[in-house]
């Protein structure tokens, strides 16, 4: 477990990736950062811009086992979590496990479901476990969910509940491609249409190593210092709905590491918990997601790298 991560293959699996998500690599880093600090991605836009992909993507150069499932009004937790259904060969009840027993959980349009069936997810996400008639299975580790989620504004969404929000590491947004981008995607050189190019460039035993090395990485006191000071901040300022809570601060931290990593250091610097901030704090700020993004941008022009 002490062999260092090979920066060559890393920097091969953000390729493959951007090779596919076009135009996007803020947004492809930022992601494979929430895979590395054993975190969940919450993708909010409009549908048709690559929030699949991006999911299919990640599936196919981690090796990870995928499984979408489409949330809609009327999906239950069983078909979510499994169900107990009685076998007569055996005499006796035999559990199907439902899709969360995958490395990869595709969960698409997650605000078109009800509270309910959204509440699923929670242990899932946060424990690595679930709960099912009275008892504890354990997920697949690395464990692994990307929502997605159309803008509240449309018809036929149930707003996430904050608890449901607080379990996302990020939440991203990717937009409309550039036009050298889309003209690749309509030729055909990007895209969904080249997935099925994309090799398996890692398997689950390197992925729990890069996360566990990226928990490891070194955060000198100055830098909790100003973690401190933008947290500390988030809590003070009005515009605010609820402050960052520690558990954000925490999640701040995981994300940073995971930068720093990417960035081929073994320390974290300001410059990327910086980077991570808007993803990691707009969410948990209360708000439209552009509302919550632009308050996270004034927060960090207040507060001043300390040390």
């Amino acid at each position: 477990m002490n062999r260092p991560v090979d920066g060559e293959r890393l920097a091969a699996v953000l390729a493959a990736l951007e090779g596919v998500v076009l135009g996007k690599p803020r947004e492809v880093r930022l992601a494979l950062c929430a895979l590395l600090a054993r975190g969940h991605l919450l993708i909010e836009d409009l549908p048709g811009l690559g929030k699949t992909t991006l999911a299919q993507a990640l599936a196919r150069v981690t090796g990870l086992d995928m499984q979408r499932l489409q949330f809609t009004s009327d999906l239950l937790p069983a078909d979510v979590l499994g169900v107990s259904v009685f076998d007569p060969r055996e005499a006796s009840f035999r559990f199907h496990p439902g899709p969360v027993f995958h490395g990869l959980v595709l969960a698409d349009e997650i605000n078109r479901a009800t509270p309910k069936t959204q509440s699923a997810l929670l242990e899932a996400m946060e424990e690595g476990r679930v709960t099912v008639e009275g008892e504890t299975r354990t997920l697949p580790d690395p464990f692994f969910v990307i929502a997605t989620q159309n803008p509240l504004e449309q018809a036929g969404t149930f707003p996430l509940p904050e608890s449901q929000l607080d379990r996302f590491l990020m939440r991203l947004s990717l937009g409309y491609p550039d036009a050298r981008a889309e003209r690749e995607i309509l030729r055909g050189q990007a895209g969904r249409s080249t997935l099925g190019e994309l090799p398996a460039l890692l398997d689950a035993e390197t992925l729990r190593h890069w996360q566990a090395r990226c928990e490891r990485l070194h955060v000198a006191e100055p830098l909790l210092d100003y973690v401190q000071a933008l947290t500390a901040a988030s809590r003070e300022h009005p515009e605010a709905g609820w402050g960052l809570s520690p558990r954000g601060a925490l999640a701040l931290l995981r994300a940073a590491r995971a930068w720093a990593m990417l960035a081929g250091r073994d320390h974290v610097l300001p410059e990327d918990v910086q980077a991570v901030w808007a993803p990691v704090v707009a969410h948990r700020l209360g708000g439209r997601r552009d509302e919550g993004e632009a308050l996270a941008h004034r927060l960090l022009g207040r507060v001043p790298v300390l040390g």
